[in-house]
């Protein structure tokens, strides 16, 4: 993150990226380009998302970066949610469709891409975490830890009950890893905080399981509270704004949620990796491996709520931009499991 840049985020409120909150689309529909292929039109890239790209966060990130490579590079793209025993079924039918490029959205598409690529060996598999790696198989590894760390941070100068918490839909290596990224940067800041442990209310699109899995943290005096629910994560909000209680965003800038609740987000900006590595494919020049995209990539941000900034003392948004600027720089080293 550029210094000029968080100065805007800090003190001017800007905005960026999705806005928060549900969307009524059918969450089950599988969005497909709706441009026809160009003449000569050759690469073909698929999307596996563990939800609906409507989330207005982790999955709508995602078909963000499925766009801007059918946009920037006239590629012809499909996606699809796919989930549990589906994900392989899907993989190979994409291979056997003979698809360049396929993206598996999560930790838990990578040992199914695995199993799957070696009867492929022209189509690549990517997923959006994972530490297994072939010919054919590559990983991005977002560091949204530096993110939730700053979230943490900040809830740390916040709180007044001294209880925070944190509501997320499974406890998949990749979550867990932020959520504890969180309570690291809580503890920084505030070395006697309480940090709930972590509630996992278990579905995709449960809204009503995550709000009663928030209303279980906040009636246990928590007054701040962040998700990794992805399109359950309205119900967070909700849950917040009939108690009282502000949320971070997660993954995409939900600040403009109308609950009015959420404080600040940690985001991803995944357009341009999923770009350098649909380029990467199409050159013929990827080689598998794991890449790490954080803040000094300008990868991951975290971004104030201009409505709700008059909350966050001129110190401790300097203290904000202080950190921001010790990660990406090296000197604060955020922990992240290695998974």
């Amino acid at each position: 993150m550029k210094a000029k840049h968080l100065i805007l985020l800090l003190f001017t409120g800007l905005v960026l990226g999705c806005s928060g909150g549900s969307s009524d689309s059918d969450p089950g529909t599988t969005v497909k380009s709706e441009s026809a292929p160009k003449p000569g039109e050759d690469f073909q890239v698929a999307l596996l998302t563990p939800g609906s790209v409507y989330d207005s966060g982790w999955n709508a990130l995602a078909y963000e970066g499925l766009q801007n490579i059918e946009k920037t590079m006239h590629a012809s793209v499909t996606n699809k949610e796919s989930q549990g025993a589906d994900i392989a079924d899907d993989m190979r039918t994409y291979g056997r469709k003979g698809y360049n490029l396929v993206f598996g959205h999560g930790y838990e598409y990578n040992e199914q891409a695995m199993k799957v690529a070696k009867d492929f060996p022209d189509t690549v598999y990517v997923t959006s975490g994972g530490g297994l790696t072939a010919k054919n198989v590559g990983a991005f590894r977002f560091e949204l830890e530096q993110g939730f760390y700053i979230a943490g941070y900040l809830a740390g100068l916040q709180t007044r009950t001294g209880i925070i918490g944190s509501v997320s839909v499974q406890n998949y290596p990749s979550i867990v890893s932020t959520l504890k990224a969180f309570e690291a940067g809580a503890k920084a800041s505030n070395p006697g905080i309480k940090v709930l442990p972590p509630v996992y209310f278990g579905k995709e699109g449960d809204v009503t399981g995550a709000k009663q899995a928030t209303e279980r943290i906040i009636a246990e005096g928590a007054d701040l509270v962040i998700h990794q629910a992805n399109g359950a994560a309205q119900g967070v909000f909700d849950a917040c704004k009939e108690k009282n209680v502000l949320a971070f965003g997660s993954n995409a800038d939900q600040n403009s949620n109308p609950s009015g609740v959420v404080l600040a987000s940690a985001t991803i900006v995944a357009k341009p990796a999923f770009l350098e590595l649909a380029q990467e494919v199409k050159k013929k020049e990827f080689t598998g491996g794991i890449k790490n995209f954080g803040m000094d990539k300008g990868a991951i941000d975290f971004v104030l709520n201009p409505k709700l900034s008059v909350r966050i003392r001129l110190d401790q948004q300097l203290k904000l931009k202080q950190v921001a600027e010790d990660i990406k720089s090296g000197k604060i080293k955020v922990p992240e499991d290695k998974f």
